[in-house]
């Protein structure tokens, strides 16, 4: 094992030196090393590509809510929604596998295919919609967000209306810095919400996702509740930040905004590039060894909790050459964004859909989109657990 010369005391930083980049005190860990959570709790962190993956894919980690520590230093209660069934990202088998595969046909690639029209309307509409007000912009408020919050709301089978109840319950989960009160009470709000859509949908099913949720009798309605809370928050917040947040990377380097706008054909594995360098959902991921296992030269004891870093392991220059450098021209794949094994994201092809096409949108309708503000007057999302930007002054 490679010692750590600036030890982890209180959980991961919040904050990043340069708005796309790990924060640096991570860059001086050993592949695996000790680190203390907020909570005083003695565990591991992994900021190794390799170490990361294996560990993902090896089934005598579990993912077993009742195991997790608050990675960052927070007032938030780290049992929040805990005690909500139905959160299958922190399940292991038999119960996760009951709600992939209830869901995975929703998601699957034929799926997207036929959404594709759809979401091509959604994100002309908004762009329009710029357009007609004219610049300056807020690319998050204006673009970004209601372009998630719409494609997540038709596919799920939320009614558009509820969109400003369940973007303003979101957003105060994912604060860190919220008063543990404030986020139970948006917590059981969207509880609330979701029942009373899961309910109207056993009455009168659709073709949607909730419908598919409780079409069965496996899947109880508080079950329910809590899969559409996961996949309501995940599917609207990581998309819309990537929106915004790899707007803004491509804007800060011409260079590759360039080779976009000369050829829109690199946009896929623009993509792919955006995902790996930015790594939004900065929160990382845990695990709990179930036996003595041994990994990356160390032995962890059976009960240990390893929290592994995905924006590090994704800028692990052994796996990604050149790998602190956004080059949309490569296109790498195998990055642990979406996770890894059987928790990898279900919706990751939604969200590489959306992204592919927002992203198109933006460079057809705006050739020549720029920032509308310094660098050092826009917000990032230091105080969310997905990372992003809070607002995006845009001009054209």
């Amino acid at each position: 094992m490679t010692e750590n010369t600036c030890p982890i005391t209180n959980g991961l930083p919040t904050l990043r030196e340069r708005p796309f980049d790990p924060p640096e005190v991570l860059r001086a860990q050993g592949p695996i090393s000790r680190m203390t959570f907020p909570d005083g709790y003695e565990g591991w962190l992994v900021t190794d590509y390799q170490l990361g993956r294996d560990i993902l894919a090896d089934k005598r980690f579990s993912s077993a809510a009742t195991n997790k520590h608050l990675a960052f230093p927070s007032d938030r209660d780290a049992d929040l929604g805990a005690d909500i069934p139905g959160l299958f990202e922190h399940m292991d088998p038999p119960e996760h596998t009951r709600f992939r595969k209830r869901l995975a046909g929703q998601f699957t690639l034929r799926r997207m295919r036929q959404l594709t029209p759809r979401i091509e309307e959604i994100t002309a509409q908004y762009a329009e919609a710029m357009l007609h007000k004219g610049p300056p912009a807020d690319l998050v408020a204006d673009y970004s967000v209601p372009v998630s919050s719409q494609v997540i709301c038709e596919l799920l089978g939320v009614p558009f209306s509820d969109r400003d109840r369940f973007e303003a319950g979101s957003e105060k989960l994912l604060r860190l810095d919220i008063d543990p009160q404030e986020a139970q009470a948006a917590l059981m709000d969207l509880v609330d919400l979701t029942g009373q859509l899961l309910m109207r949908k056993q009455a009168e099913p659709a073709d949607d996702v909730l419908s598919v949720l409780v079409e069965g009798e496996d899947i109880s309605l508080p079950e329910a509740i809590g899969a559409t809370l996961l996949l309501l928050v995940a599917g609207h917040e990581t998309t819309a930040n990537m929106l915004s947040l790899g707007t803004y990377a491509l804007l800060s380097n011409p260079d590759q905004m360039a080779l976009l706008r000369a050829d829109e054909s690199l946009v896929e594995g623009a993509v792919e590039e955006l995902l790996r360098y930015l790594t939004v959902v900065h929160v990382g991921v845990q695990r709990t060894a179930t036996e003595d296992i041994e990994i990356g030269g160390v032995t962890l004891s059976k009960g240990d909790t390893v929290l592994i870093h995905l924006p590090s392991a994704n800028r692990d220059p052994k796996q990604f050459a050149a790998a602190d450098r956004l080059d949309v021209t490569q296109g790498q794949l195998g990055h642990l964004t979406f996770s890894h094994g059987i928790h990898q994201c279900l919706g990751q092809q939604l969200a590489r859909l959306e992204l592919r096409i927002g992203y198109s949108t933006l460079l057809r309708r705006f050739p020549d989109l720029r920032l509308a503000a310094a660098a050092e007057e826009i917000p990032m999302r230091s105080n969310m657990t997905v990372y992003g930007v809070h607002r995006l002054p845009v001009a054209w």
